[in-house]
């Protein structure tokens, strides 16, 4: 598949800041399951044993289709701009994964080592996907998914003693990717890792994976490695210049926790213990990432922890100087989302709603558009989609984009169309309007 070829220049000391970058994300969606897939277990490496290995095999891997830039251009014109992009690196550097037998698919990484090279192949189909949205004037995040996680394939740990033999490799394919896009334009971010958990492996806050469910010396070196870690990629991305002087970059809390909740009394330490990394380009280009996955079973209980959250995030994390997002949210009852669609409607519209009253970006992971509805492309939860698009626009919706095709509304739809999406909403007015910077003439 060709790529698009997008590639925009601005010099670095024109970048905007940070808080403007959040701000005009507006609404934000994750590309999972894509980039991201991965065999995910040493003693399982399947990906690597029963296919080709090239980028398709593990775009496809995990059941999506591969990205186009169609679906892209889908969620731009239905009012979205910005696309989180994860990538897992480990499965395209240097490790050879050679079985010893046709059963066998075990991966023993202190045999057959990682190194520190990217393959061309993987870099230029992630280049590929990130001028996909670029190409859309969206904003793209770009990441290092799941070489962390809870899965024994993670190489990135929040632990001092893994830091110190780590880091090495990790600014090297920071490094690598930088160089990759320094090119790029404000509308590109970096974020510099996922969901990194310490050695037990723990949810909530560091150490809770511990019999004991808190250990002190354990939580104290998790959290010192996090914001090691996050020295160490914004160190590594600056130093290669360019547009990535001023880059915009992002960088998460402590297993990407966002600190919600009252029923353990160190649930907040992993945004009381971030710290804003010391950044060449000065203040104003960092962003603070947090993740949410909230239970919706009690829907009066669950908007109260969301307020409360967001003064959290406020207090201990933006009152440190830089904006927050959420990279990634939605629900444990996502899954019976019919059994509770009208809670989760009408959360989802009341969370985008509070975030951006308190100027948080969101990025929804996956859903919405699903497996072989990208293909069409479509949008497989239309409902969602409203949802969403009316709690950041209003209840008119989204009406901004560029190529808006006004259709006469009927008497009983009293609707417009969007490039041939019927939104039930109120038709705009007729005559002469500019749109976007777009004369288009509604009749």
């Amino acid at each position: 598949m060709a790529s698009v070829g997008i590639v925009t220049m601005t010099q670095a000391a024109t970048f905007e800041s940070a808080r403007e970058a959040v701000d005009k994300m507006r609404l934000g969606w994750n590309l999972g399951n894509t980039l991201d897939s991965n065999s995910g277990d040493t003693l399982n490496m399947w990906i690597e044993h029963w296919t080709d290995r090239s980028p398709s095999a593990y775009e496809t891997a995990w059941g999506q289709k591969v990205a186009t830039p169609e679906v892209i251009a889908m969620f731009k014109k239905a009012g979205f701009n910005a696309i989180r992009v994860p990538v897992t690196w480990y499965p395209h550097m240097e490790a050879k994964f050679q079985f010893a037998t046709y059963q066998n698919s075990y991966w023993y990484p202190w045999k057959d080592d990682l190194g520190t090279k990217i393959q061309a192949a993987w870099m230029a189909r992630v280049k590929e996907v990130v001028d996909y949205v670029i190409s859309q004037d969206m904003y793209c995040i770009l990441n290092v998914h799941h070489d962390t996680g809870a899965a024994n394939t993670a190489w990135l740990i929040a632990d001092e003693d893994v830091y110190a033999k780590q880091h090495t490799r990790f600014e090297a394919i920071w490094t690598q990717i930088a160089e990759t896009f320094r090119d790029y334009d404000e509308h590109l971010l970096f974020e510099g890792y996922n969901e990194m958990l310490d050695v037990p492996r723990s949810w909530c806050f560091a150490s809770f994976g511990t019999t004991a469910r808190y250990d002190a010396a354990i939580a104290t070196s998790a959290y010192n490695a996090i914001n090691a870690y996050a020295q160490s990629f914004v160190n590594a991305v600056r130093a290669t210049g360019g547009n990535n002087a001023q880059r915009n970059l992002v960088v998460s809390t402590y297993g990407a926790c966002d600190g919600h909740g009252n029923w353990n009394e160190h649930l907040q330490d992993p945004l009381k213990q971030m710290r804003l990394p010391n950044d060449p380009a000065g203040s104003g280009h960092l962003i603070f990432e947090v993740h949410t996955y909230p239970d919706i079973s009690n829907l009066s209980w669950v908007k109260t922890e969301l307020r409360t959250c967001i003064s959290d995030l406020k207090r201990y994390l933006v009152a440190k100087g830089a904006p927050v997002i959420f990279g990634e949210w939605g629900s444990l009852e996502g899954s019976d989302y019919d059994k509770r669609r009208s809670a989760y409607l009408d959360f989802a519209r009341y969370f985008v709603e509070q975030c951006k009253a308190a100027g948080i970006g969101t990025f929804y992971w996956m859903g919405l558009s699903d497996g072989e509805h990208r293909t069409v492309p479509e949008f497989n939860q239309p409902d969602l989609l409203e949802a969403l698009v009316k709690g950041y626009y209003g209840e008119g919706g989204y009406v901004g984009v560029e190529d808006l095709q006004a259709t006469a509304p009927s008497s009983s739809a009293k609707a417009y169309s969007i490039s041939g999406q019927l939104l039930p909403d109120k038709a705009p007015k007729k005559g002469l309007r500019i749109v976007n910077g777009k004369k288009i003439l509604f009749q």
